[in-house]
């Protein structure tokens, strides 16, 4: 196809530029020319919680919006942070190779999460990550947080928090795996869906676009993602609620096969349920609704809709300058 001239949107964000830039190195490898458009979104300028200013939504409506007014031709997303409810007039053109979609510690002293002692405080703002830090049974305490890479892990150089919890993938993309002190495994805490994955939007009536954007798409991620994104549309739950779920390409009797653990708790009372499915690779939706039922059935939707009120943002967080780069990928 004819090399194009296109426009990639993103937040003007430390890691949403990396994400972005990565994906245009990889279109100017094709052959296409790319110019980057940086946006600001509601979700970068507020210093509330999400769940108070309508979820992770509220990064990707402005980008979306550009995107459905010609002023953009492509964006990249952060996976996670896109609503499960397909975009009328836009499509997921592309989902790349994922990265490492496990949750990572950065601690004190080089602490992982069973070294830290009772009382310890974590900075996190995610539920589904207090939730199963809590039914860990530690005795470690939740901290509401919010801000960038650089403010989360300073309230832990600065001892507001003993540790945070964030992303792998985006410290991985900012090249600050050095500062990981524990990634943690999926079977203590299991990953946001789509966690590590980002998703390439276009418009859905620019074809050519769908076409140039075909070879970034890698079959495997988008299978996994699928499937843990219609469990979490099944679950009737928003990208902020405590559910965990990590779909995995695994080798079966007769090839390869979908392997999907979910969990689902409640932030405050330490209550879980953890289940785990196999299903077939060309029906990621099927198995992601599947278990979804099976959850249900043993009264997730109890867990998930249970009231939880995060404990009021540290004044560090709430007050640094750089606001602006809020990361909900993290």
């Amino acid at each position: 196809m004819n090399p194009l001239s296109i426009r990639l949107g993103t937040r003007r964000s430390a890691l949403a530029t990396a994400q972005a830039g990565m994906m245009a190195d990889q279109l100017r490898e094709l052959g296409h020319t790319v110019e980057m458009v940086e946006i600001t979104t509601i979700g970068d300028t507020s210093t509330a919680s999400l769940s108070s200013i309508g979820g992770t939504g509220v990064f990707a409506a402005a980008i979306r919006g550009a995107l459905l007014a010609g002023e953009i031709d492509v964006a990249v997303h952060s996976l996670k942070d896109l609503p499960v409810a397909p975009e009328p007039g836009l499509v997921i053109a592309a989902i790349p190779v994922r990265e490492d979609p496990r949750d990572a510690l950065v601690a004190r002293d080089g602490l992982t999460l069973g070294e830290l002692p009772a009382g310890s405080v974590i900075g996190t703002g995610s539920p589904r990550r207090v939730a199963q830090l809590a039914a860990l049974g530690l005795g470690l305490l939740a901290k509401d947080i919010r801000g960038n890479v650089d403010t989360r892990i300073s309230l832990v150089r600065n001892g507001s928090c003993d540790g945070v919890l964030l992303a792998r993938a985006g410290l991985s993309r900012l090249g600050r795996l050095d500062e990981v002190t524990e990634s943690l495994d999926p079977l203590q805490m299991l990953p946001a869906p789509g966690q590590g994955a980002l998703a390439i939007e276009c418009r859905a009536d620019r074809l050519d676009l769908v076409e140039a954007l075909r070879p970034l798409d890698d079959p495997d991620t988008r299978a996994c993602v699928s499937a843990e994104r219609a469990l979490l549309a099944a679950l009737e739950a928003g990208c902020t609620a405590p559910v965990g779920v990590l779909a995995e390409v695994v080798e079966g009797d007769h090839g390869a096969e979908l392997s999907l653990r979910a969990f689902a708790g409640s932030p405050d009372a330490g209550v879980e349920l953890r289940r785990s499915s196999v299903g077939a690779l060309a029906e990621p939706e099927l198995l992601g609704r599947e278990l979804a039922a099976v959850l249900l059935q043993e009264g997730a939707s109890d867990l998930i809709a249970s009231p939880f009120v995060p404990a009021r943002t540290d004044p560090a967080v709430a007050s640094h300058p750089d606001r602006s780069n809020t990361e909900r990928a993290l």
